[in-house]
């Protein structure tokens, strides 16, 4: 098959981590040493997505200790 009939089916983008064309078989990345470098700033925490913190989320309870939504016991007996 000659390389004239293959259709691309993602656009071409820019590699989010070094700006060169990417690559089909890396895709969005333009190879697998950028691909790698973005696993790695994923694995060691340099890309966080952010929460509310354990603080906050205490000061949301009702104020009695309870868990939100608390756990009910199946006593079979």
């Amino acid at each position: 098959m000659p390389a004239d009939n293959v259709i691309q089916l993602k656009p071409t983008r820019p590699c989010p981590i070094c700006r060169k064309p990417s690559a089909q078989a890396f895709f969005p990345f333009c190879s697998a040493r950028c691909a790698d470098i973005d696993l790695n700033r994923w694995l060691s925490g340099a890309y966080v997505i952010p929460g509310r913190s354990a603080q906050e989320e205490a000061d949301e309870g009702d104020g009695d200790g309870s868990p939100p939504f608390p756990h009910e016991d199946n006593d079979d007996s």
